[in-house]
């Protein structure tokens, strides 16, 4: 038999005869074990600023130390969650919030209203919602120690939904100490409100992170939904083990060494199906949207036809193959920006993505964009398995298409820092492209899809500045009835696919595992910790 990556692993997995190698896991009392657990992220926790990024990973990390004013939750409807009240005037232009009482930081410190505007004016300054809002804002300031009011100049309906959604940058509340820093530099102290506090004494990036229980957290009295409701922790602590390997991970769930593996590899899911010591399930029904990211600022990708070129030659298929396997009970082709069977989703504009792959037309269109040979610098996280295939795949087609390609192999944190440079790529150190993936909750509107946004340097990593596909947003946002809204969403696919904002690269959903001794894993966009035991 040829012994390919996928043989590899599934050997690997089945003997479970893969070592912890450098995560050496000493032995707990049980009565320890039982309130510590033990995570498998589906990235190193390189960066920890929740506002400065998009990183998912940080985003997952910071729901348990930081909270939220509102959290969105299953439907993704926004619900109280710092907040115990709120009033907007009759012509939607002043909105006045009050807290709950009793909120405290992790230095004991009393939560205040001018903590959070501080929060929202960091905040503000990075997301794509914020951004909208701080364009009309007259007034956000703090009324007395629980009540702080926004006034705008035009009402923003979608409020409640900015400051409750799930996808990166949440509006994560931080002391006004903190949260002073400038939104383009990261936070260097750690201190939330949420239900657990970050050990950063303990914090060894590319080995392990570690949350401890916040004693003086006060939950709300509703269920936990998502990032709603009452966010109950039955752990003392919360260990995240860096575990990049997939075979290592495999091994150490099936050895009882950890608790959950947030991203299960779907080539050891039949191993890991037959161990009657393990769950395994789909992590998110709404699954993810694969992304090829381009650099609008510099050659070639400045140039459309550049970008069209990639689009004409992509294979969604080859991607998912790659990345997911053959099982496509997982994963489908989609000529679309939006998450498949969600009300809003629409192939309008997506036939360079339907029918046979066209080599020939993309060579045609690369050559008239003006490339000229010169390195295309390609930034692929090699301990992220989502991403490696698909820079692989991605190194293939460029070169099929006649491209010159400066394959960089990195870590995700690395991507994530260098993604944020602007300078040209090369020797100044920036970037033509990199692959990432949009959460399907992310983009079932553009009300949280930072990734089809047009906006220019407010716009996300790439910077595209397409003033047809904001009109569509604005259009989106304006709009009064589900058939209006529908009209701007299929615009909007069309000028994103017009202008090859990015190239998707299919639409796929991915395995979560966990001990059978774990109760209360639930499915979502991230993982949620709260309600979840040990039995």
């Amino acid at each position: 038999m040829k012994l390919t990556r996928r043989t590899a692993l599934k050997s690997l997995g089945a003997t479970g005869l893969v070592g912890l190698g450098s995560f050496p896991m000493p032995a707990l009392s049980q009565g320890a074990a039982a309130k510590t657990l033990k995570f498998v992220p589906q990235a190193n926790l390189a960066n920890f600023d929740p506002i400065w990024g998009t990183q998912y990973v940080v985003r997952n990390a910071s729901a348990l130390v930081w909270d939220t004013l509102y959290g969105v939750d299953a439907n993704l409807m926004p619900q109280r969650q710092m907040v115990e009240s709120e009033e907007v005037s009759g012509d939607g232009l002043t909105w006045t919030f009050k807290l709950r009482d009793g909120l405290k930081w992790h230095d004991g410190e009393k939560v205040t209203a001018k903590d959070c505007v501080a929060s929202l004016a960091r905040w503000t300054k990075r997301d794509s919602m914020g951004l909208l809002i701080g364009a009309v804002q007259q007034e956000l300031t703090a009324v007395d120690d629980r009540t702080f009011k926004w006034v705008l100049s035009k009402p923003f309906p979608k409020m409640l939904l900015a400051l409750a959604k799930n996808n990166t940058p949440c509006a994560f509340m931080m002391p006004a100490r903190i949260a002073a820093t400038d939104p383009f530099q990261q936070i260097t102290e750690y201190v939330g409100s949420g239900p657990m506090k970050f050990a950063k004494g303990e914090w060894v990036p590319g080995a392990k992170a570690v949350f401890e229980r916040f004693a003086d957290y006060v939950p709300r009295a509703e269920p936990a939904s998502w990032l709603a409701g009452g966010k109950r922790m039955y752990f003392d602590r919360i260990e995240w083990i860096i575990m990049p390997d997939a075979a290592t991970a495999s091994a150490a769930l099936q050895n009882g060494e950890v608790d959950w593996w947030e991203i299960a590899s779907t080539d050891l899911a039949p191993v890991l199906k037959k161990n009657k010591n393990i769950k395994l399930d789909i992590a998110d029904p709404l699954g993810n949207i694969g992304s090829f990211r381009f650099n609008h600022l510099h050659p070639p990708f400045n140039n459309v036809k550049a970008r069209l070129a990639v689009l004409t030659a992509l294979s969604q298929e080859d991607y998912m193959r790659a990345v997911i396997g053959d099982d496509t009970n997982l994963w489908k082709t989609s000529a679309s920006f939006f998450t498949p069977g969600t009300p809003l989703y629409t192939e309008a504009g997506g036939e360079i993505l339907k029918g046979p792959r066209n080599i020939e037309a993309a060579k045609k269109l690369l050559a008239e964009s003006g490339y000229k040979g010169e390195p295309i610098t390609c930034v692929v996280a090699q301990d992220q398995p989502l991403l490696k295939p698909m820079g692989e795949v991605t190194a293939d087609l460029l070169k099929k298409i006649g491209m010159t390609v400066d394959f960089v192999a990195t870590d995700w944190g690395t991507v994530g820092a260098r993604r944020a440079k602007k300078e040209p790529p090369g020797a100044a150190g920036g970037w033509h492209m990199f692959h990432t993936w949009h959460a399907g909750a992310d983009c079932v509107t553009p009300a949280s899809y930072v990734a089809i946004r047009g906006n220019g340097d407010k716009a996300w990593f790439g910077w595209p500045n397409i003033p047809t596909i904001e009109t569509e947003v604005a259009a989106w946002f304006d709009a009064k009835t589900l058939d209006e809204e529908k009209a701007a969403i299929a615009r909007l696919n069309k000028e994103a696919f017009a202008n090859a904002v990015y190239a998707p690269t299919g639409f796929f959903q991915i395995y979560q595992a966990w001990r059978s001794n774990l109760d209360g894993v639930v499915k979502g966009p991230l993982p949620f910790f709260w309600d979840v035991k040990k039995a």
